[in-house]
């Protein structure tokens, strides 16, 4: 009866440890994956259709997972992210005061350089008329119609690409909406780019400029100038 008893005793420990493999935890052995092994074990005898030197079958390693954005900063209930999210992201609708989930991503450009432009791909401008310090807009009415601010609601989340977060935040306007800002200046979009990667708005009026991921100024660009009409011109 004491052999019987050992004799269980080790078949139960035996299929423990097949068990802990098939839960893919580490055993001794073999370093090749259990998944692995599974599709490239062949035939001890090549079968008749087998080919001669027929290369081997290639296993592709899984994409490494993309790390999750964590909170760089936080602005009242504003979440500044670290980096762009890992996840497709649905803002709740814009009803006149921002969109809940706002992008901004740094963007190349031969003729401006680095500039940023919102998740559509729109570009961001700055006003030379606003302050960065303390941040102001100086944009509103008629203005504001031409260049709309762009504006986050609380609670929001602002996830930058190519912008360190700790220079992304937003400012209080006058009719209690908050603008999003970058190194402190307000950033807007401006009415006449209908598409992605449109900058007409650059060098308008000597103070509108596509902003760059640390607040600046990009190229200048040619400066828009209205024509003068006749009577002005004599």
């Amino acid at each position: 009866m004491l052999v019987h008893s050992r004799i269980a005793r080790a078949a139960i420990a035996l299929a423990g440890v097949a068990a802990l493999a098939a839960c893919g935890d580490e055993v001794t052995g073999p370093a090749t994956p259990a998944t692995v092994a599974a599709r490239t074990v062949a035939p001890a005898t090549p079968g008749p259709t087998a080919e001669a030197g027929s290369p081997p079958e290639v296993i592709e390693a899984p994409a490494s997972p993309v790390a999750a954005p964590t909170v760089a900063k936080t602005q009242g209930r504003v979440r500044i992210y670290s980096g762009p999210s890992d996840v497709a992201l649905s803002p709740a609708p814009d009803t006149g005061r921002g969109s809940t989930v706002i992008e901004l991503n740094g963007t190349a450009s031969a003729e401006l350089g680095t500039y940023v432009a919102d998740g559509q791909g729109r570009t961001l401008y700055r006003f030379d008329k606003d302050t960065a310090e303390p941040s102001t807009s100086n944009c509103a009415g008629e203005c504001a119609a031409t260049w709309p601010p762009l504006l986050v609601r609380s609670a929001g989340q602002i996830y930058p690409s190519g912008i360190n977060p700790k220079l992304v935040g937003y400012v209080e306007r006058a009719d209690g909406t908050c603008q999003v800002t970058i190194a402190g200046w307000p950033v807007y979009l401006f009415a006449k780019d209908t598409e992605p990667g449109d900058t007409l708005g650059q060098g308008v009026g000597g103070t509108w400029f596509a902003i760059s991921p640390t607040g600046e100024r990009t190229g200048s660009g040619p400066e828009v100038v209205s024509t003068p009409s006749p009577a002005a011109a004599r």
